[in-house]
């Protein structure tokens, strides 16, 4: 039995994983915002399952859930860390305020750091895992994306250079980057988009209100064809965990290993055309 800490655990990715590797009789600690998500997975998990308040954003509640961890495991330490919380801020770069910039960063970026750093200690003493799940917007980022994909883009780099750091202790680190899964995060960007368009000056609309009402339409056909599921990509994260040779990359759906292909084999320009919304 292995132990385990997966953030972002309320809900899709997060919720699967956490499932997932207390089905298979590991100890999990499933990271929420609220009590009653906490509540919620109960029902649904082993009583071996522990909810932990976990909001990335508050390094002082990280911290109390850590020292909690930390008492339970003790010289064991901890075998696996997921980084997995996140949110969607979308919207035209020119327009997006500068604070929903910072919150986009301060749960997808700031937090996997503050949660990484915390537990590095207990990693340490089991020789334990990181995964971040990132996204295939780590590689490419669309129109309107621009926020979302950035704080991708930071976790590839922050991911290559831990590995690195890391390997003196043999704390393998890997990055799962899907491509569109079946999740309420695409629903709550939507929501997030929707806002940050309500707040732009009349100049804003008209300049990006076509190219909006484009992305819309586009995100909701995708999602709604999307065959990659938050279980598919838990499978890819328990491989991550406790195969005996993890890779550095994974990337789960054939929506991102074509996008990944198609980075690394057409010109820059071929790729801008392939990311561009298209015409009504």
């Amino acid at each position: 039995m292995a132990t385990f800490l997966v953030t972002g655990a309320s809900s899709g990715i997060g919720e699967a994983c956490a499932l997932r590797l207390d089905r298979l009789g590991h100890r999990v600690y499933a990271g929420v915002r609220t009590p009653e998500d906490g509540e919620r997975l109960r029902t649904v998990a082993s009583p071996q399952l522990r909810p932990m308040m976990a909001d990335v954003t508050d390094p002082d509640q990280i911290g109390a859930t850590m020292a909690a961890i930390d008492d339970e495991v003790g010289p064991a330490g901890l075998d696996g860390l997921v980084n997995n919380a996140g949110i969607v801020v979308g919207g035209p770069v020119e327009y997006v305020p500068l604070s929903e910039w910072r919150t986009q960063f301060e749960v997808n970026v700031f937090g996997q750091i503050t949660v990484t750093q915390a537990a590095l200690p207990l990693l340490r003493r089991a020789r334990g895992r990181v995964v971040f799940v990132g996204s295939i917007s780590g590689r490419v980022s669309t129109p309107l994306g621009g926020p979302y994909g950035a704080s991708k883009h930071a976790i590839e780099a922050i991911g290559q250079s831990l590995r690195e750091e890391l390997r003196p202790w043999r704390i393998r680190v890997s990055v799962v980057a899907p491509g569109v899964v079946r999740t309420p995060i695409w629903g709550k960007g939507l929501v997030s988009a929707d806002e940050t368009i309500a707040a732009m000056p009349p100049e804003g609309t008209r300049l990006y209100g076509a190219s909006i009402d484009r992305l819309r339409a586009q995100v909701k056909e995708i999602e709604a064809k999307a065959s990659t599921t938050p279980e598919s990509v838990s499978e890819v994260i328990e491989h991550a965990l406790l195969s005996r040779r993890p890779k550095h990359h994974y990337l789960p759906g054939g929506d991102a290993k074509l996008v990944a292909a198609a980075v690394w084999l057409l010109p820059d320009r071929a790729v801008a055309r392939m990311l561009r919304l298209p015409a009504t």
